[in-house]
């Protein structure tokens, strides 16, 4: 093996991924890094040659790859959380669609002087905007339900669309330049348009129909569920393919929307593991298509390239979002949230790659514009997103919460105490228990609660986590923590998960112990239990937080509360909550809050043996 190929795959790789975790820092796309590092090791360093790396397989390995993400995405599209927006989304795709292809197409021509058919085929190119970029930065943006909803739907069924109406273009394109074909006319594309639409929607309907019945009669083995999801993915793509030449992005995006609402389809592990190849894909793609611009493409469209970007993002969008969302009940401020959001993605920068590649083996005039005038379009519209959607939704209220709250799983006079505690900093907390009597205590203490199992399907459909990011599993049965553990690791992060043990697990053997694989961090460390906790309130402890100065630093506080109790949080000045773990915690200092359950002194000289468990 060629030890530079070798070497290089594995740069790749590891620059995507870290690309991926300094944007999740920094809480900013990652799509900014991966443009980055792609521009840098191809045009500008020169380190990077996809075309040379990969030769003919580097288009069908985009193909695959865009497939497995448009499939990923199609997944988590219910039809369920289309209620009140549907209208506003159906519209997005198709009179949207036509106002963003015609205007962008216009600019095309009239900026850069493109034929009225190579213009057309770029207004098609750049329809759609793609769940590559639209996920992640939804994920940092954070918008209200609705935004969020149009956004996540539009992004992922505009891109088999785009591509069909691209592949239109081009196929007529290609037919104009023959001879043979010279005269034809719009006509003569339709029925090989119809048959791709046909072939692509036969397909997906019947691979995930099959698929669906698979899974849900259980018919493989759990270690065989995810791959052959991605065989049966990859086949349907590459056969529709075949019967008809890029039908394959409708083929997976409605194979993925049928199994998401297919009823009794066990679909959490496979949506894990597809969002892992995913980001493993993303990362690899953007790295690999930014490296093939040459720094000579932008030469022949210069400046006029920005104007044509202008036009796309602050005449076409905030156009085509204004008349697609007409009484669809959205504020003003929701319609120009969702304006401001129109990044393109992944397919453009592969289908203009794909079809700029073909139109120059046919010496077709305009072909070598195509690709640096649609990734200037990719990389201001990503630019502009990430730089200014976050403050721009924080400005018009359209934002969601961080996720500073706190999912508490059991109701208890711990429980209820601490949720006081965390209220009164600011914080959100959900109370949930199936104890209707402990439910009635907690609301009428003024606490929120969800009254209900907190894995049930009812919680799925009504507990509302906006603003919640961490889980206190707290009850008295180990069984339910450690279920609530699972099932809330995904949604909030396994750092984010923890659990309180019981009185029977800390003082029982290994036997009786559950695995730590199925359960989370340990709550308040691994010595406290809620056995503990309830002794310190027999004894009357209360929780205390207390603001620390440069007279009563850190030092004074645990000479202070040494022995009284159990150190239970941190709340640093700028409101990141510190919980006190089986992990290292960070040394407070002036302006932080500490949070503990501690007795009074009184107590700790009447019985100062009660609880070894200190405020360090």
């Amino acid at each position: 093996m060629d030890q530079t190929i070798l070497i290089t795959l594995t740069g790749i790789i590891v620059t995507g991924i870290g690309a991926q975790w300094l944007a999740w820092r920094l809480k900013v796309p990652a799509i900014l890094f991966l443009l980055g590092i792609g521009l840098f090791l191809g045009p500008v360093t020169g380190l990077l040659n996809p075309n040379a790396l990969l030769g003919d397989l580097l288009f069908p390995f985009v193909s695959l790859a865009v497939a497995v993400i448009l499939f990923e995405g199609a997944l988590t599209l219910q039809f369920k959380e289309l209620k009140g927006v549907g209208s506003a989304v159906w519209l997005l795709v198709t009179l949207g669609a036509f106002v963003t292809w015609v205007i962008a197409s216009y600019a095309a021509h009239y900026f850069v002087g493109l034929e009225p058919l190579m213009a057309a085929l770029f207004g098609a190119i750049v329809i759609v905007t793609g769940p590559t970029v639209i996920v992640p930065l939804l994920r940092i943006v954070r918008p209200n339900n609705k935004v969020s909803t149009i956004l996540r739907w539009e992004g992922i069924i505009i891109d088999p669309i785009g591509a069909v109406v691209a592949v239109l273009v081009f196929e007529y394109i290609l037919m104009s330049a023959t001879p043979a074909h010279a005269n034809a006319n719009l006509t003569a594309v339709i029925i090989p348009f119809l048959e791709l639409i046909g072939v692509g929607m036969v397909l997906g309907l019947v691979g995930g129909y099959l698929l669906g019945l698979i899974l849900r009669r259980h018919l493989l083995p759990e270690y065989l569920v995810n791959v052959v999801v991605l065989a049966t993915v990859l086949a349907v793509f590459t056969t529709s393919n075949l019967m008809a030449d890029e039908s394959g992005l409708i083929a997976v995006t409605v194979m993925g929307v049928l199994l998401a609402n297919m009823r009794a389809v066990p679909l959490a592990e496979i949506l894990h593991f597809k969002e892992s190849l995913t980001i493993l894909f993303i990362s690899g793609l953007f790295i690999l298509l930014a490296a093939r611009i040459e720094p000579a493409m932008f030469s022949a469209i210069g400046f006029s390239a920005l104007l044509v970007l202008f036009t796309v993002q602050f005449i076409a969008q905030p156009v085509k979002v204004w008349l697609s969302t007409i009484g669809a009940g959205l504020s003003w401020r929701e319609k120009l949230m969702i304006s401001w959001i129109g990044p393109r993605g992944i397919v453009a920068a592969a289908i203009s790659g794909l079809f700029a590649l073909k139109l120059n083996q046919q010496g077709i005039a305009g072909s070598d514009v195509l690709v640096p005038l649609t990734f200037i379009i990719i990389f201001g519209t990503v630019v502009t997103a990430s730089l200014t959607a976050r403050p721009l939704a924080n400005y018009l209220g359209v934002a969601q919460p961080e996720d500073k709250g706190v999912l508490m799983v059991g109701i208890n006079v711990f429980s209820c105490m601490l949720a006081h505690a965390l209220k009164k900093h600011g914080y959100r907390v959900i109370l949930t228990d199936s104890n209707f009597a402990d439910i009635r205590t907690a609301r009428m203490e003024g606490l929120e609660t969800f009254y209900g199992n907190a894995v049930s399907q009812a919680a799925e459909r009504r507990l509302d986590l906006v603003g919640i990011g961490r889980l206190f599993a707290v009850s008295g049965v180990p069984e339910m923590n450690n279920l609530a553990a699972i099932r809330y690791r995904h949604e909030f992060g396994a750092e984010n998960v923890y659990v309180l043990q019981t009185p029977q697990e800390k003082s029982g053997s290994d036997q009786q112990r559950l695995s730590h694989v199925f359960t989370g961090r340990k709550l308040f460390g691994t010595g406290v239990s809620l056995g503990d906790l309830m002794l310190l309130i027999e004894q009357k402890a209360e929780i205390k937080s207390t603001r620390l100065t440069e007279e009563f630093n850190w030092e004074k506080y645990q000479q202070t509360y040494d022995k009284r109790g159990i150190l239970l949080l941190m709340i640093s000045p700028k409101g990141i909550l510190h919980v006190q773990s089986d992990g290292p915690m960070p040394t407070p200092s002036e302006g932080w809050i500490i949070i503990g359950l501690y007795r009074a002194q009184t107590e700790v000289e009447a019985k100062p043996d009660a609880v070894e468990a200190s405020a360090a």
